[in-house]
């Protein structure tokens, strides 16, 4: 028998220019720490969840805005090298995003964000809007204009597509993007940003959305939703050289596992496969692994 096609993913977010610098620590403020290395590569969160996605196994096509710069072309020679359809990635007259990142050597990391071409990304074209009706999944982050995040996840909700928001960087969810979003995943201090509560509180997501995955880092992942379900789901151990990617990475794999009809507990687990491969690599969009890469490490544990 044939194997099953790959999901659908689609994802409306963001492309940058990741300028990374390395050093023992990261710098106070108003301080200067010399560094250890430096690498430029091609990131932003919807770039990089398009390529974990692509790489972990999903068809993956890409919505957004990339500068007329040396940059834009930069970023989407790496969509397309790492099988992202970028047929509708639009370019805009100027400068593309650019993202500064400091990694220390624990790999904790400090991230200051331009978002050039990215605040172009307006409205959704009768295009743009086919792509999202034909998907499986949408998969949204909030370093797009908040209007645009909200037609794209309306076009989502009638036309039966499922949407995961990414809610980075945090900021409120109007009601018009809540009652469209069928996952909600956000980390712990994003999870407090949102609810305004001085811890996580899932109750107080889940009174927005109906599915909640609150990542935790080196503590794994915990899933709850409406229906009464709450499971934490322990981290794979790994050694961490470099945390940027890792939420991206699972991200786009916990897209793909849903496309494919796994359970989301299951699913949340090998997205956990996912981010702990990732961060064992330098980088953004070079460290997102492949789905031999994340199926191996999931093998091991399982």
């Amino acid at each position: 028998m044939a194997d099953p096609s790959p999901p659908r993913i689609v994802v409306a977010g963001s492309a940058n220019m990741d300028l990374v610098g390395l050093a023992q620590r990261l710098p106070r403020p108003g301080e200067t720490v010399l560094g250890d290395d430096f690498v430029m590569t091609p990131g932003g969160k919807g770039a990089n969840q398009a390529i974990a996605a692509a790489r972990a196994g999903g068809a993956c096509t890409m919505l957004g805005a990339i500068g007329s710069d040396a940059f834009g072309v930069t970023i989407k020679a790496r969509l397309n090298a790492s099988g992202v359809d970028t047929e509708h990635l639009r370019t805009s007259y100027g400068a593309s995003g650019v993202a500064v990142i400091m990694v220390d050597r624990a790999g904790e990391n400090a991230i200051l964000v331009s978002p050039g071409a990215n605040s172009t990304f307006a409205g959704l074209s009768a295009a743009e809007s086919a792509v999202i009706a034909e998907g499986d999944v949408l998969l949204c982050q909030q370093e797009i204009p908040s209007d645009t995040v909200v037609a794209a996840v309306r076009a989502a909700r009638s036309a039966g597509t499922r949407v995961i928001l990414n809610a980075a960087p945090a900021r409120e969810l109007p009601p018009e993007l809540r009652e469209c979003v069928d996952l909600l995943v956000v980390n712990e201090g994003e999870a407090v940003a949102i609810t305004g509560t001085p811890e996580p509180d899932l109750a107080a997501l889940l009174a927005l959305v109906p599915r909640v995955v609150l990542t935790l880092g080196a503590h794994g992942s915990r899933y709850a939703d409406r229906d009464g379900r709450d499971e934490r789901i322990p981290a794979f151990a790994v050694d961490a050289v470099d945390s940027t990617a890792a939420g991206d990475a699972f991200t786009g794999a916990l897209a793909v596992a849903w496309g494919e009809g796994r359970d989301l507990v299951a699913a949340v687990r090998w997205a956990n496969a996912a981010g702990a491969v990732c961060a064992r690599t330098v980088g953004a969009s070079g460290s997102l692994p492949a789905r031999a890469d994340i199926d191996a490490l999931y093998a091991r544990y399982a």
